[in-house]
């Protein structure tokens, strides 16, 4: 029973894959080059509009709360030290700064 039972799955997966699976053929002179560019200047601009406006901004809240969960926790080792210790809540705050501004620049450092 058990192996008739994945036999069964087994034949369902074949079926599926055979049923789904495409081949993709490059232009009529088999450059396959030509056919990778193409769907990368396609995609391209896709690909910047997401990353704009969705991981940068994902990026940016994530450091904001870690630069003020940071600076929280600073000022109250300072509060219990008497030191306030500048480096962790400095290189978050540059990093936030990065983030923020990378959109104006990526772009035309990696030529898009």
């Amino acid at each position: 029973m058990k192996i008739r039972r994945i036999l069964s799955i087994l034949c369902v997966v074949l079926l599926l894959s055979c049923i789904f699976g495409t081949t993709a053929y490059a232009a009529g002179s088999g450059d396959v080059a030509g056919a990778i560019e193409g769907t990368w200047n396609d995609a391209s601009s896709q690909i910047k509009t997401v990353v704009n406006k969705v991981v940068f901004p994902a990026i940016d809240l994530i450091l904001a709360v870690f630069f003020f969960a940071k600076l929280g926790t600073a000022y109250f080792d300072y509060r219990k030290h008497g030191q306030f210790e500048w480096a962790a809540p400095a290189i978050l705050f540059a990093c936030l700064v990065f983030t923020l501004t990378a959109p104006l620049y990526i772009w035309q450092i990696l030529g898009m």
